[in-house]
């Protein structure tokens, strides 16, 4: 739930690629890495030259997605490696002499699950390594100062994580109350002002700093016209969730540490970028932390969102407690994708249900719908195939405990939405149920739970070191 450390032999993660080059970069890196550990409060004046270092770029430009979208200069990833060695060259020699400079992003847009319009960056392919060259050098030193109950965007780390985490952190604590938060438009609200000087808390090496202070003063370049902000980083690019993670562990991770040891009862937190969830045994310690946290984020900028915060009775206790006063089961919560809510064993024992969120099936099965209408004549193996992973894309995340029968009608209904649009392409279409049943079977991976139970994951990962420290 919150602090305890990989357990013992688990790889922390390549810094690298296997060269000669490699051993040289990772070395450096664990150097720094040994050295933020050893000493907490250390600053590190000199990290430039692991950025420019040709292998770390190399490293970086292998690591980029080869289809991703190109940015406002159109370079794409394969057209940037038809020279690979000398444009890195040149990208490494204008690091070197202060010459780089960031290139505003594009904006894109996509749906979220509400219906409503979540803004994305796309930064350029340049733009892109040289954030994921820092991001791999600040992980050295970040890494080893941010807390266990911090989830998101880390090395080693996973949403199914801070699920496992937070499901057995209800169910092994004094859990009563539950903070839903959410924190309204953080990404956009951040103050850049408050980033960098908890920046500078570790990092003295001023042209790291500047490369940062680009990206955020790059702004984005929508219809044309370009725009800039004092606050804010944008979605999309590597940078973005360290940022995010930097922020919020000043601002929230560190408070609530100190928070937590003046608590008279059990405290759960788990958070995942901007996204956090709290359990709490007592219903006015619950109330007085909310009142705080309003207070301390209001110093740094950033604000709770009035209609997607609450508190609510949730757990063990609450359950039993619900149940003797007639007020029947205590109300649920959503968590990464998920519903989550009180039930109970074969046995009677309490567990904590999750369930794929209504909203977020919905969601995607309109995606598909409308994706099907695009490729209404295409032929029906390249149709089954791309069904086919998205269908294993959601069982993977999805297919958790409890979650069978969700995840067995996301995959009937994409059969159905399928079935819709071939008999969709000509009056003469002859796709009947039993035809269709017969490409569902071919097509569609069978809808099956791949994950294991929360605490039989959460016992192997940790070997009985708290995560919640």
């Amino acid at each position: 739930m919150e602090g305890r450390e990989l357990a013992k032999g688990n790889a922390v993660g390549a810094d690298a690629r296997r060269t000669q080059g490699r051993e040289r970069a990772t070395s450096g890196l664990e150097r720094v890495r040994q050295a933020a550990k050893e000493d907490k409060k250390q600053r590190f004046t000199a990290l430039l030259h692991h950025v420019y270092d040709i292998d770390c770029l190399r490293a970086a430009y292998q690591a980029l997605g080869r289809d991703a979208a190109a940015g406002v200069d159109g370079v794409t990833w394969r057209a940037y490696g038809e020279d690979l060695e000398k444009n890195l060259q040149e990208l490494s020699a204008r690091i070197k002499r202060g010459a780089y400079r960031a290139s505003p992003v594009r904006r894109v847009y996509i749906e979220k699950a509400d219906g409503r319009q979540r803004p994305l960056g796309v930064p350029t392919l340049e733009d892109k390594l040289v954030q994921r060259a820092v991001v791999s050098v600040l992980n050295a030193i970040y890494e080893v100062d941010f807390l266990g109950f911090s989830y998101g965007f880390r090395p080693g780390r996973s949403p199914h994580h801070a699920l496992d985490a937070l499901t057995v952190g209800i169910c092994d604590k004094k859990v009563s109350w539950v903070l839903d938060a959410d924190i309204r438009s953080f990404f956009d609200t951040l103050k850049h002002e408050w980033l960098v000087r908890f920046i500078e808390h570790r990092i003295a090496d001023k042209r790291v700093v500047r490369l940062i202070q680009k990206w955020l003063r790059a702004g984005v370049l929508e219809d044309g016209a370009r725009t800039a902000s004092e606050v804010g980083t944008v979605q999309g690019g590597s940078i973005s969730p360290l940022l995010a993670n930097l922020y919020l562990h000043y601002v929230f991770d560190l408070w609530v540490k100190q928070w937590r040891k003046r608590a008279r009862g059990d405290v759960v937190v788990v958070r995942f970028a901007d996204d956090f969830v709290m359990g709490f045994e007592h219903q006015d310690e619950a109330e007085r932390f909310l009142t705080e946290l309003r207070e301390r984020f209001a110093q740094f900028g950033l604000e709770l969102h009035p209609d997607k915060t609450r508190l609510i009775e949730f757990g063990r206790r609450a359950a039993r407690a619900r149940e003797h006063r007639g007020e029947g089961k205590p109300a649920t919560f959503d968590f990464l994708g998920f519903t989550h809510a009180c039930g109970r064993t074969r046995a009677g024992r309490f567990k904590v249900l999750r369930q794929t969120a209504r909203k977020r099936m919905q969601a995607k099965l309109r995606a598909v719908a409308t994706t099907l209408k695009q490729r209404l004549h295409w032929p029906v193996p390249e149709v089954g195939a791309w069904l086919g992973a998205v269908v294993r894309g959601h069982v993977r995340y999805f297919g958790v405990p409890d979650n069978g029968r969700a995840i067995r009608s996301f995959r009937h209904w994409v059969g159905w939405h399928w079935g819709r649009a071939m008999r969709r392409r000509s009056q003469a279409d002859r796709t009947n149920s039993k035809r269709l049943s017969m490409l569902v079977d071919r097509w569609l991976p069978p809808a099956k739970i791949c994950h294991p139970w929360p605490h039989q994951r959460f016992a192997a990962i940790t070997q009985g070191r708290s995560r919640m420290r």
